[in-house]
């Protein structure tokens, strides 16, 4: 389907991929691009990428998204970011899960990696990052506070890429957003979108919101996340487009853990799942799992508001800050996934996985079965296009992600690219290697954690 500068161009979500579209299209001259989104004021509290901070890495063992993700880091350095990304480091490392792919790909594009080959090499780098004083201290006489203060990783391998760091999250959607608008893009807010618009001849023309306000589009884009498969039920994309939610926690710091663990890198475990930052400017360190997560199943009649749907599905569907506000019931998480992030963050850093709980919540991700992301036209309407399923890696590219879906749009995608993200690429069997567990368990609502229980401080972690 033909698609030019004059084009109107409809984007429903302004999170990652919806904004990074837009100021591709934009920046391409496109000269009507409208961008919709539910959420009352943007960037949207509960989005995957409105977080304190994102990890940037370039370890994949899929040549392709490493090279997308070289690209994206020297985007991330330009002046527009205003200084967003951190470049401390990354540590990668696990056990019989890790894939030595990732540190050869990484070489192969010319990043200066240090091997990390046991579990000596791993606790030492780990240690030359804290304060130096603290550092030779533990190094020389304190063996009882380097236990205390540092893992042990048995059987532990890897490499350290200096080339990496994290991304402030919030702030770099905050800025790509003013951006857009600055380029000329509508973003109109407190527009939840419901359903499509056909014409009589059943073709797509638009969408329609909850307030009954329409949008047409000689295209649309949805770019929804992992509120996709539940807003358009009877597009049945349950399987291309799972939402699964991760945990997530917060512990602050004092002063002088702060200025003790502020040298730290990133840390990737792939054998768990473990990803650790090092601390803010605030003293906040953020700790999650990279897992299959847990799924939140409703009945599509419930999701999608047509109890007409025949038979009756199960949609996994968002829970959070926005559809349970009650006090502070969308930001609670399992039980039993806290207890595993906080031993498995005790394997790492001992003495600040005694911290309490300064917050937490559920980062919703919306996962293809691949791993890869769902960029191209719907099968059935080519009015109708897909840029969605980040897979829990997709923030990092939020520079250039939108060039891969104007190009998509525009069909100038090279066929093997656009293969790896058709709509109705088969996915059968397939699996992520990334994820530390492949299959996600169900929320069990009566094991959510709430402050009463936790005794944890409740509040919007990306502030």
């Amino acid at each position: 389907m033909s698609t030019t500068s004059t084009s109107r161009i409809v984007i429903v979500g302004a999170g990652t991929f919806g904004l990074s579209t837009a100021f591709h299209l934009l920046g391409r001259g496109y000269t009507d691009v409208t961008v919709l989104d539910r959420a009352r004021e943007l960037p949207a509290v509960d989005a995957a990428g409105t977080d304190i901070n994102k990890v940037i890495r370039s370890c994949y063992s899929d040549m392709f998204y490493a090279k997308l993700a070289r690209e994206a880091m020297e985007a991330w350095k330009q002046p527009m970011w205003e200084g967003c990304y951190h470049e401390c480091g990354v540590i990668n490392v696990g056990g019989d899960q890790f894939d030595d792919r990732w540190k050869e790909n990484d070489m192969k594009l010319g990043a200066p990696v240090e091997r990390l080959p046991d579990a000596k090499a791993i606790k030492s780098k780990i240690l030359s990052s804290l304060r130096p004083d603290t550092a030779a201290t533990l190094t020389h006489s304190d063996s009882d506070s380097n236990e205390r203060r540092v893992g042990s990783f048995t059987s532990y391998r890897g490499y350290f890429n200096p080339e990496g760091g994290w991304a402030e999250a919030a702030r770099a959607v905050e800025i790509l957003l003013l951006r857009v608008m600055e380029m000329g893009g509508r973003v109109i807010e407190n527009q939840e979108v419901v359903g499509l618009v056909k014409d009589r001849d059943e073709r797509i023309i638009g969408v329609k919101c909850r307030d009954g306000k329409r949008f047409e589009g000689d295209r649309v884009i949805l770019a929804i996340g992992s509120w996709t498969a539940s807003t358009f039920p009877e597009l049945k994309l349950d399987s291309k487009c799972l939402a699964t939610g991760q945990s997530v926690a917060i512990i602050q710091l004092s002063t002088e853990e702060k200025e003790r663990y502020k040298g730290c890198h990133i840390y990737l475990d792939f054998q768990t799942g473990l990803y650790t930052f090092p601390p803010t400017e605030d003293g906040i360190v953020k700790l999650s799992m990279h897992t299959a997560g847990h799924t939140h199943m409703m009945s599509s009649w419930q999701v999608g508001g047509d109890i007409n749907h025949t038979p009756v599905r199960k949609i996994s569907t968002p829970r959070t800050i926005t559809s349970h506000p009650s006090l502070g019931d969308g930001l609670r998480v399992p039980r039993s996934a806290l207890c595993i992030l906080r031993e498995r963050f005790r394997q790492v850093y001992p003495e600040l996985a005694e911290r309490p709980w300064a917050g937490t919540r559920m980062c919703w991700y919306t996962d293809s079965p691949d791993g890869n992301w769902v960029i191209g036209s719907f099968p059935g309407d080519p009015v109708l296009f897909f840029a969605t399923s980040g897979s829990g890696h997709g923030f990092k590219f939020l520079p250039n992600i939108g060039r891969l879906v104007v190009d998509s749009l525009e069909g100038t995608l090279d066929p093997a690219t656009a293969a790896r993200f058709a709509v109705d690429r088969d996915v059968s069997g397939a699996t992520n290697g990334e994820r530390a567990s492949k299959v996600p368990q169900e929320l069990d609502i009566a094991e959510l954690c709430g402050p009463e229980d936790e005794e944890i401080v409740w509040f919007v972690v990306y502030i």
